[in-house]
């Protein structure tokens, strides 16, 4: 099923995200910094939700991991 009509799936690819563009930007922040608008704009929206929000992804992708071990 693709993850857009899967709810978990699209949740697992969201939080995926922002945590891989945390870290990408974290190692190279020229990388994002220069496309803030348009298109790839979404990539450095999602490290600076990673930045400013971190506790709150943590416990998220705690949970998701502990819902696709422990979960249907």
């Amino acid at each position: 099923m693709v993850a857009i009509f899967n709810f978990q799936s699209m949740l697992t690819v969201v939080l995926l995200m922002i945590c891989t563009c945390a870290y990408v930007r974290a190692l190279a922040p020229s990388l994002l910094d220069k496309n803030k608008t348009g298109f790839l704009g979404i990539f450095w929206k999602f490290a600076r939700i990673g930045e400013r929000l971190s506790p709150y992804v943590a416990v998220c992708c705690i949970a998701m991991g502990l819902s696709v071990l422990f979960g249907n």
